[in-house]
């Protein structure tokens, strides 16, 4: 039987697809961490919504690296 140790150096060896395939598949098969009463859950959700309404009020990728560049 392998260890966990070796199976992440294995799935280390994989084209960069088909790890991000397996990672998505790992998390897929774990239980949800987040619940709606928690408030960070309920800020993204408040958050979305807005973007919904106003796309314009959120930012693309350059400027969020522009914004945070020291």
């Amino acid at each position: 039987m392998q260890t966990l140790a070796d199976l992440e150096q294995e799935a280390m060896k994989l084209p960069e697809s088909s790890r991000a395939s397996l990672a998505s598949r790992l998390l897929d098969s774990l239980p949800a961490i987040l619940s709606d009463a928690d408030d960070g859950v309920a800020a993204a959700l408040r958050r979305d919504a807005e973007l919904d309404q106003d796309p314009g009020a959120g930012m693309t990728l350059d400027e969020l690296r522009r914004a945070v560049k020291p």
